[in-house]
């Protein structure tokens, strides 16, 4: 069973960056498909930042400008660069391939304070 391993979250004041990162067992073949989404206390899980098959890379409009989303093919590891962090940015955070094709993982927590 495939299993995607968040990590890099924490607790970081507003105006902090964090890197986050999504381990990637070497069998999964849509690796290049595989975004990042969010779920905030009291919420519905939401996408971040996930690349699209045409090649671009959509960002919700609460991150744009402020998120970017990469990945390294050799490690098989996707990442999620934010930066100017807000406390509405407080969420736990996932890495999946559209639709939640994978299990969702433990995910990774992040805190912004203010």
């Amino acid at each position: 069973q495939v299993q995607l391993v968040e990590s890099g979250g924490g607790l970081v004041q507003a105006g902090g960056s964090l890197r986050l990162s999504c381990a990637v067992p070497g069998s999964i073949f849509r690796i290049n498909l595989l975004g990042w989404y969010r779920r905030a206390p009291g919420k519905q899980r939401e996408l971040v930042a996930a690349p699209t098959s045409g090649g671009n890379t959509v960002y919700a409009d609460s991150v744009k400008g402020r998120f970017t989303i990469s990945r390294d093919n050799a490690k098989n590891t996707v990442y999620l660069q934010m930066n100017s962090l807000k406390p509405e940015d407080t969420a736990v955070y996932y890495c999946n391939a559209p639709g939640g094709y994978y299990p969702w993982g433990q995910g990774t927590q992040v805190t912004v304070s203010s």
